[in-house]
């Protein structure tokens, strides 16, 4: 016999009650409590769906009955689901990664890998509550069953990752909000940038001559590209009848367990074009001469990577040997401090102190704001103003004195 609008009303959404059961198993009596409550109707059979509540005190369990009723009433109610946050993981990198650069996947799989899925993934979707997801980063930046403790950087990469998981459950109606975004992060200190002074950059450019490395270091110290940039620089992207130097691609090791390197997109995904000092272009203009002696001398033996910077058969040159080879350098220079990674800021401080302004430091660096430029380099923005304040007081005590 088909339901009635009255009878239905009888039984309007979210209407519960609390009961007592008990259950043998084994032998044993279990006495718990269980509220019912109806979620809605089916639109295809029209039938209730209801859904159970249990607990071992009828208090916990009126109250959570409650709290359903109120959300289905305010239209705020998320129907319960047993999925565990390891079966949305494998569906959020099986779907939802449409469009992410490759070398982006990478990480995002191995942060769930390596840190969500061992300690979440058993959780279920719908229970994962802030306080769990803070226990799970305080744990990540300790030191524990010997995996060493995470730098605060390492954490934030970490939450982004599962930030942008849980988003996506939200988004999908699994979650009503982003159990991730109440959670405090510790806080990342910028390491101390140990860039050379002039005085520095003329041992090191004496340092260097005939080095077989040279070049390379002489094109980042004046450029300010990344390792990845510089390595994965192409022939096709240097125009020397304009002066320029367009960079679209960097040389990393894929995450996975190929290990290969691969040609990506830069690191903000943006490419950029330079005009760098004269002196760079020459110095390509060399690297060109030494690169067709090579081929010559090895005839088909020759690799033709299309790199600017390559071994003598034509391949891309490894990054840990050239940063090896450049820590001995600067080792020998009194500089042990010094990474690879300095260079790009020893060209940013020599270009700031040079006179350019930092737009076009942030345009040359590939930053994606000016801000950040200027929060990376303020420092020595501030010495220029102390500078330029005590050339003024030179000159008032000057006039003053004539």
């Amino acid at each position: 016999m088909p339901r009635t609008k009255e009878k239905r009303s009888r039984n309007a959404n979210g209407s519960g009650a609390v009961h007592k059961k008990t259950v043998i198993r084994n032998g044993k009596k279990y006495i718990y409590w269980e509220g019912r409550y109806t979620e809605g109707y089916d639109p295809s059979t029209g039938k209730q769906i209801q859904r159970s509540i249990t607990g071992k005190k009828k208090s916990e369990v009126a109250e959570k009955l409650r709290k359903a009723t109120a959300a289905i009433d305010a239209g705020t109610y998320t129907a319960p689901n047993k999925m565990t946050v390891g079966q949305w993981l494998d569906i959020w990198t099986a779907d939802y990664l449409g469009g992410v650069k490759p070398r982006t996947v990478e990480s995002y799989l191995c942060q769930i890998k390596n840190h969500i899925r061992p300690e979440l993934g058993a959780i279920r979707l719908d229970t994962l509550n802030p306080h769990t997801i803070q226990r799970f980063y305080n744990g990540l930046g300790e030191e524990k069953d010997s995996k060493p403790e995470l730098s605060p950087k390492s954490i934030k990469i970490v939450h982004g990752v599962l930030h942008k998981v849980m988003g996506q459950a939200v988004a999908l109606g699994y979650l009503q909000s982003n159990p991730a975004d109440k959670c405090t992060l510790p806080k990342v200190v910028r390491k101390e940038l140990n860039p050379l002074d002039e005085d520095a950059i003329t041992r090191f450019m004496e340092a260097i001559k005939g080095h077989r490395f040279e070049l390379v270091f002489l094109v980042t110290l004046f450029t300010g590209m990344r390792q990845g940039e510089v390595l994965g620089l192409a022939w096709d992207c240097v125009d020397f009848d304009r002066g320029t130097i367009s960079i679209r691609r960097q040389l990393q090791k894929a995450t996975d367990s190929t290990g290969e390197y691969r040609l990506l997109t830069p690191k903000n995904g943006k490419g950029r074009t330079i005009t760098p000092a004269p002196f760079v272009m020459e110095l390509l203009q060399a690297q060109r001469r030494r690169q067709a002696e090579w081929k010559l001398a090895i005839g088909s033996a020759w690799e033709d990577s299309g790199l600017v910077f390559t071994n003598e058969m034509g391949r891309h040159l490894m990054p840990h040997v050239v940063y090896k080879a450049f820590k001995k350098v600067a080792a020998s220079i009194g500089c042990s401090d010094t990474r690879f990674h300095d260079l790009r800021h020893s060209y940013a401080v020599a270009a700031i102190k040079s006179g350019d302004d930092i737009k076009t430091v942030q345009g040359n660096l590939g930053h994606a704001t000016a801000a950040f430029t200027l929060d990376v380099y303020g420092h020595v923005t501030d010495q220029m103003k102390r500078e330029s304040a005590q050339r003024m007081e030179n000159f008032i005590r000057g006039v003053a004195a004539g």
